[in-house]
């Protein structure tokens, strides 16, 4: 199965092609008014960005014997590389072509101190390769791309209108004529001027849609390989991903072991340890007063039945034998039966579907946790429990109808199960708006 995160959208780092998937010619000159102004305004844009990145590249250069001044003048030139690197991407992404993805600069931010800041950005390749592309590629392809495109546009509209404002400019003085040029020392009336001017332009203006779209889809494959992000940025993201998983499960086991030693010190524990004494008490009164005795005994039966039963609560909370009996649905249906509020159970697992007894272990006690804190907080009268699995994601739904407001608070009921499924590798939303209803949606991946 297929695992996809609905909570969260993968990068895609597969390259499209740049023909047009559908609608043929109409569909390339659909595209070309986008086309035109990414290149007239990639120009402008290239011309400042180049300016202002080599005067500060070279005052930085040129005053590193300082250190704080170059250094400086450098990392803020970095930083206006990136601006304009990224307004690049947006103008692409206005021109109908692929988004690239943009790369991680969780570096720079991670660090802490200046020296610390300055070891993130001059470290950072994307840095570099942003300005490498302001001050030097983008400021070279784009004066060749903007001179084509005005070049082809103007002899397009140029040509083709060429027989109507020819009428009003005085033929006196003219030694140019398009037929001149292509035949010298024959001379040709004007008529034929402006048929050949007016073949030229219908010719330019039927072929401006692949010139545009060639031109911008050579900014696209440079911006691509320059501006986007690389395959080690994925990676670094799946590493801290799994570092903070690997953190958030530490967390939920260590808070779920305080909660179980806090639950058997505060019931079983004291029930045992009053057991004991009633024992006690018993054996020492069963000579002199057997009757007193044998109340003692009573309660200390009753004891150990109450300290049964609490462990026996206790361990539902973990893996209720009807579960490794039966499934995760019989084990939510049996929690729905023991819950304060009416709650039902709504199926809608694929038929003949087999869970990991792992993954059913986890989405039991989060639906109980669920369960136990609707029942406790939110003052409903209604719950609903909706299992599903939706392309390798077990998707638990929580719905009641109480008064709302529920939010994640350290070390309260949300904030665990938020911890316990990030170390699963999964995700929780909470919708709990002031009134209700409060939905607590539940992913977990299912290996």
């Amino acid at each position: 199965m297929g695992r996809r995160n609905p909570a969260r959208e993968n990068v895609d780092m597969t390259i499209e092609t740049s023909a047009p998937r559908r609608g043929g010619y109409a569909g390339l000159w659909r595209t070309v008014p986008r086309e035109l102004l990414f290149l007239f305004l990639a120009f402008p844009i290239s011309i400042v960005g180049f300016g202002l990145t080599v005067g500060l590249f070279s005052a930085g250069v040129g005053t590193i014997v300082t250190f704080f001044i170059g250094v400086v003048l450098i990392i803020g030139c970095l930083y206006i590389a990136r601006g304009f690197g990224a307004v690049q991407l947006a103008l692409l992404d206005t021109s109908g072509r692929p988004p690239i993805p943009r790369p991680e600069w969780q570096d720079a931010r991670a660090r802490t101190g200046f020296f610390g800041w300055v070891r993130a950005v001059l470290g950072n390749g994307h840095y570099w390769l942003y300005l490498l592309h302001v001050m030097v590629i983008d400021f070279i392809v784009t004066t060749i791309t903007w001179t084509l495109a005005v070049t082809w546009l103007s002899v397009g509209v140029g040509g083709a209108t060429y027989w109507f404002w020819d009428m009003f400019i005085p033929t006196e003085g003219r030694d140019f004529y398009l037929s001149v040029a292509l035949w010298p020392g024959v001379e040709m009336p004007a008529l034929v001027d402006n048929l050949l001017l007016l073949v030229v332009g219908l010719f330019a203006l039927a072929t401006l849609p692949f010139v545009t779209r060639g031109l911008v889809t050579v900014h696209w494959f440079i911006a691509r390989g320059t501006l986007g992000a690389w395959r080690s940025d994925a990676l670094q993201r799946e590493v801290i991903s799994l570092n903070a998983s690997r953190g958030a499960a530490q967390s939920a086991e260590g808070h779920s072991l305080r909660r179980l030693e806090r639950d058997i010190h505060d019931g079983p524990q004291q029930r045992l340890v009053r057991l004991q004494m009633d024992l006690a008490a018993a054996e020492r009164q069963l000579d002199s007063d057997p009757e007193k005795a044998r109340d003692l005994i009573a309660e200390a039966m009753q004891q150990s039945r109450d300290a049964l039963e609490e462990l026996r609560a206790l361990s539902r909370g973990f893996a209720p034998p009807i579960l490794l009996d039966r499934g995760l649905i019989a084990a939510l249906e049996s929690a729905a039966v023991r819950s304060t509020v009416p709650t039902r159970i709504v199926d809608d697992l694929p038929e003949g579907a087999a869970l990991p007894q792992e993954t059913e272990r986890n989405a039991y006690f989060i639906a109980s946790e669920a369960l136990a804190n609707a029942a406790k907080h939110s003052g409903a009268t209604d719950v609903e429990v909706r299992v599903s699995l939706t392309e390798g994601w077990l998707v638990i739904v929580v719905t009641d109808d109480g008064r709302g407001g529920a939010a994640s608070v350290e070390g309260h009921g949300i904030a665990g199960l938020e911890e316990r499924l990030r170390g699963l590798g999964g995700t929780l939303v909470v919708q709990s708006p002031a009134g209700g209803p409060t939905i607590i949606t539940a992913n977990l991946p299912v290996t």
